[in-house]
């Protein structure tokens, strides 16, 4: 008896736990966020819309977040560490010169805002454009991640200094400040125009104004 329930217990998959199964809702319900915010924006996005697009039952938010605004903050850090990633995943490719790693990363981010057909931008940038509507709370975690991705940036232009591909007379830190400032209003642009010449521009321009031509 007890050697034919071990063997019902062994066959297919075990169920998951109470807490994968939290994890994995929350994660999709994080994932929904994303998605929706770089598109139309925190103030404009409402719970249940996020709700439905995750196939999650309405009124079950609040057993994942807080509130709204918890809810935000964690989008910004999940955000903020997806797109560390993806700059780290281009400016740290060896096979490049550091020129060459910021514009494949530049190329990169324009086909990723041409999948979406311009309809999707940066969810910090849109955010910082909706910052009088939103908690002052919000202010310092998207400065923290801008300053995150200029120091990266910062990073990759120094090293353009030691290869010799830039003047080592320019201010690395200013130049990445510059270009984080420029480049979400080229983003901006791009979701205006539906189209990928304002990035285009912008780059070309950055990239000269790097080059000194």
């Amino acid at each position: 008896m007890n050697q034919t329930a071990n063997i019902k217990r062994r066959r297919g998959r075990p169920p998951k736990t109470a807490n994968a199964e939290f994890r994995d809702t929350r994660e999709t319900l994080i994932n929904v966020g994303l998605s929706v915010l770089t598109e139309k924006g925190y103030s404009y996005t409402g719970i249940d819309e996020i709700l439905r697009k995750a196939g999650v039952p309405k009124g079950s938010f609040y057993h994942y977040f807080d509130n709204k605004e918890a809810f935000g903050r964690i989008l910004i850090e999940a955000y903020g560490h997806y797109f560390a990633r993806k700059l780290d995943r281009w400016f740290q490719d060896r096979a490049l010169t550091p020129l060459q790693r910021l514009n494949a990363f530049i190329e990169d981010a324009k086909t990723g805002m041409g999948r979406f057909e311009y309809r999707r931008g940066c969810l910090i940038g849109n955010l910082g454009q909706e910052m009088t509507a939103l908690s002052e709370g919000f202010r310092a975690l998207l400065q923290e991640v801008f300053n995150d991705w200029e120091r990266r940036t910062a990073g990759v232009l120094k090293e353009a200094q030691q290869a010799g591909e830039i003047s080592k007379d320019l201010q690395c830190d200013q130049m990445a400040h510059f270009f984080w400032i420029g480049w979400e209003g080229a983003v901006l642009r791009a979701k205006l125009d539906q189209s990928p010449e304002p990035l285009d521009q912008f780059a070309k321009g950055f990239l000269s104004l790097l080059r000194g031509t």
